[in-house]
């Protein structure tokens, strides 16, 4: 289970030496809105080198229909980095024609095929939230969906995205809610999107808790401060895995049971699956 996936500009040697001390389960080298045109050249060396031998170690590239996206692929895939974020996409037909670019540059290198993951910020693009369905199916490299509400607000000429309570306006919370819902009929993770106040930890840890209630696996994390809360925030708590275990040990020990009352409700079989979905995830993070 990878609870955190922290931003690192890639042009950036000091937050790259960093990067690894910080505890974030995944990190993803920027080379897309993070770093300046100009420098992309340099950050894309920077990034081949520092990807060299690492796990969990992914790319985010430019929009696959910009003349940088192929530049970005060629100079760090000899690398053999452990996933590609794709920035963007209008459908999933932009991430199977990512796979086949893919396919391409393993061989090329000798890297073992369909062994590099994508990950598509799936509602940057306004076209994007009416072909969310297009994941269902798609290309077996598909490792999660995650999603954006700055890139989607700009398109949309919105002044802001959240509310004077800093909660998302009904626009952002469709995105995100289709997101979540689009992740899960296609059977791979969601990963929710960046608070961007990095210095609010208690907001954090609100945002951080309600994303896992309602169904996402991690976040996104644009600071390394925010990364021991994300990985807390995403493990069950001790009460959860105990009732999860009760669950489990009740249809264990009557095998053919459609309901069983526990505690003075009924549990069915719904109950089951999440306890055990629960339980799994708390042995991956251990």
């Amino acid at each position: 289970m990878t609870r955190s996936f922290l931003f690192v500009p890639a042009d950036s040697e000091r937050k790259l030496s960093k990067a690894c001390d910080v505890g974030a389960d995944a990190l993803i080298l920027d080379l897309e809105d993070s770093v300046a045109a100009d420098a992309r050249p340099e950050a894309r060396l920077r990034a081949r080198e520092y990807i060299a031998g690492k796990d969990e170690v992914w790319v985010r590239i430019n929009p696959l229909d910009s003349d940088d996206a192929l530049a970005d692929l060629e100079a760090v895939m000899s690398s053999a980095p452990s996933g590609i974020v794709l920035p963007k996409p209008r459908s999933a037909a932009v991430a199977n024609e990512l796979s086949q670019q893919l396919s391409k540059l393993e061989a090329q290198h000798d890297i073992e095929s369909g062994s590099t993951r994508i990950l598509p910020l799936c509602t940057e693009h306004p076209e994007a939230i009416f072909t969310l369905h297009s994941y269902v199916g798609a290309t077996d490299r598909l490792s999660g969906l995650s999603w954006g509400a700055e890139d989607l607000s700009a398109a949309l000429g919105a002044a802001s995205n959240r509310d004077a309570n800093g909660d998302w306006l009904p626009t952002y919370e469709l995105a995100r809610s289709l997101c979540l819902i689009a992740a899960a009929a296609a059977d791979v993770a969601a990963i929710d999107t960046v608070f961007t106040d990095f210095r609010d930890d208690a907001g954090l840890q609100r945002y951080a808790a309600n994303a896992r209630r309602d169904g996402f696996s991690g976040m996104l994390a644009i600071h390394p401060a925010q990364v021991a809360t994300i990985n807390a925030a995403f493990l069950p708590t001790t009460e959860e895995i105990h009732n999860a275990e009760r669950v489990v040990e009740l249809f264990d020990a009557n095998p053919g049971a459609g309901t069983i009352g526990m505690d003075g409700k009924m549990i069915d079989r719904p109950h089951l699956l999440q306890a055990q979905r629960l339980l799994d995830a708390a042995r991956n993070a251990k």
